[in-house]
């Protein structure tokens, strides 16, 4: 391969690039209203489990396969396979998945940027009123945000490995953390804030059911950036000496954590403005909650701070949560990028070209199917209802495929690249692993358990999506 690849110049600039593709729209919004609607916490506490006995072996699976063959998805199930087209093929999903969700993703961004720079203009009230949203995303002032946004995206992108997505993830990441913390510590001071606290950690476990807990295992699964490729190309830019172990079990932990006290500042706010909330009120759709009932919530602040503090409250929350969305954006397109050098042998600039103008055309195509576009708004009718082209991708590529992806990751790594194989991948840098209790835990869940539920939950996808049925019905 002559192109050259570039690499992580330390096991912090993995940890905080690696969380910042973890850490984005869903563990800030979706997440926190998701637990407080499912059982508070008896869903933090399922959700847990689940992040750390299946989603932690497959993330060790997927770096360690992106460090052995120093290579894409493509390149990594290619040659781990010993070169067989049909794992290659498989490595291809791990190219076209990030594709679609960098697409969908890059729309979403823009969203949050037009909200971002209206409230910044003071113009909050206009964003609270509920026709803003779907007046917004209908709108030609869309294209107007889309270009400069790809813009800095492939600028980043640009600067390659170093000096783009590690110097980007080392200033965005500890900039989000501080601004939640600031945020959070704002909303606890206001009135009645501990009563969402309460909403928010009590458990109700009769709340628990078969859409909850397969809820929490997806949302786990689209969390942590596994069945994208991200973690594969990721892991081929770790070096060798680092310990994979811990700086895994540090990502899992600070994606997590983010998603954890995102729930101490979403959830008090409301209860702090809307004391009579109850559950029905609140969307679990993060959309429908960040755009267009938080503004609400963030304008009825000002019988406490003013319309200018709540204009800034405003301000600082979209600023948060652009920051989460673009680290997410940089890692998820990072992956074709690392594809086309890989496997065209391109330099990353050619790559970036090539990549930037099939982002521009797809997500040209997703805006418009929201209203602009009848032919792309109406696109297919599945599951009893009419879809849009970003229905579509969000279906297909984030409900469907990444936890097939996972389920294929473990038959890989334990029956064609073999586990003693990864566990060797896995001790380099961690002298103590071989004989640890992780190395037997990782290779029996890899090869039994965890596949059978990844397999059950990609089914019931499949059936509740797509033909309006759920499989599990308790």
């Amino acid at each position: 391969m002559s192109v050259l690849r570039g690499q992580f110049s330390s096991k912090l600039g993995f940890i905080l690039a690696s969380a910042g593709s973890a850490v984005g729209i869903g563990n800030l919004v979706g997440f926190p209203v998701m637990a407080s609607k499912n059982g508070g916490g008896a869903f933090l506490f399922i959700y847990l489990l689940f992040i750390a006995f299946v989603c932690f072996p497959v993330m060790l699976a997927e770096i360690s396969m992106g460090r052995a063959s120093q290579s894409s998805p493509v390149g990594a199930f290619d040659s781990l396979s010993g070169n067989s087209k049909a794992w290659r093929a498989v490595g291809g999903l791990g190219i076209i998945t990030p594709f679609f969700i960098a697409v969908f993703y890059a729309v979403i961004t823009v969203w949050i940027l037009i909200y971002l720079v209206q409230s910044a203009m003071g113009n909050l009230d206009v964003l609270a009123n509920p026709d803003t949203f779907g007046a917004t995303v209908s709108s030609p002032v869309m294209f107007a945000y889309l270009v400069p946004l790809l813009g800095v995206l492939f600028f980043i992108l640009g600067k390659g490995v170093n000096d783009g997505i590690e110097r980007a993830a080392t200033i965005l990441m500890p900039t989000l953390i501080v601004m939640m913390v600031l945020l959070i510590g704002f909303v606890l001071t206001l009135d009645n804030a501990f009563a969402g606290v309460s909403f928010y950690l009590v458990p109700e476990f009769s709340k628990i059911d078969s859409g909850v807990i397969n809820s929490a295992l997806n949302h786990g699964f689209f969390s942590l950036s596994l069945g994208m490729g991200i973690l594969i190309t990721y892991g081929s830019y770790l070096n060798k000496k680092e310990n994979m172990v811990s700086s895994t079990r540090l990502v899992a932990i600070a994606d997590t954590g983010v998603a954890f006290f995102a729930g101490l500042l979403v959830i008090p706010a409301v209860f702090a403005i809307d004391p009579g909330v109850n559950a029905d009120e609140l969307s679990e759709s993060s959309i429908s909650l960040m755009f267009s009932y938080l503004p609400q919530v963030f304008l009825s602040m000002q019988d406490f701070v003013g319309y200018f503090g709540a204009s800034l409250v405003s301000f600082m929350f979209f600023t948060l949560v652009f920051f989460a969305a673009l680290t997410s954006l940089v890692s998820i397109t990072e992956i074709p990028i690392a594809y086309v050098m890989d496997e065209k042998d391109k330099p990353r600039r050619e790559a970036i070209v090539y990549v930037g103008v099939a982002v521009m055309v797809f997500a040209l195509v997703t805006t418009v199917s929201f209203g602009m576009s009848d032919f792309f708004t109406s696109f297919l009718h599945y599951g009893g209802i009419s879809k849009s082209f970003f229905d579509l991708i969000y279906d297909v590529f984030y409900e469907t495929i990444l936890p097939l992806m996972g389920f294929v990751v473990c038959l890989f790594v334990c029956y064609r690249w073999k586990k003693h194989s990864m566990n060797e991948e896995i001790a380099l840098g961690d002298s103590d692993y071989n004989d640890s209790f992780l190395r037997k835990y990782v290779g029996i869940s890899l090869g039994t358990f965890i596949p059978v539920i990844l397999l059950a939950v990609f089914m019931n996808n499949v059936s509740r999506i797509y033909f309006a049925h759920n499989l599990f019905g308790f």
